[in-house]
């Protein structure tokens, strides 16, 4: 018996395009998002959306939180450059 082994592999911008990349797209937008603006694109339950904000930074990307509209808004502070 022979087993057929997939040798095909996917292409690099293929996965471009992760959950976390999304979330991050949208936190650096100038208005950033609330946390249901960046659940519905990754498909999270909010408590793990919130999770990945933490994820973040640790990862040493500075997180802010704020409010617009009376609702908990976060964005990507971008660093200065010296």
């Amino acid at each position: 018996m022979t087993i057929e082994v997939n040798t095909t592999r996917r292409k690099a911008e293929d996965r471009t395009v992760t959950k976390i990349s999304v979330v991050t797209k949208l936190l650096k937008r100038k208005q950033g998002a609330s946390l249901d603006e960046l659940v519905k694109p990754a498909g999270w339950q909010p408590h793990t959306t919130r999770a990945a904000l933490t994820g973040l930074r640790k990862r040493g990307y500075q997180v802010e939180r704020g409010e617009r509209a009376g609702k908990t808004c976060y964005s990507l502070v971008e660093p200065t450059k010296p």
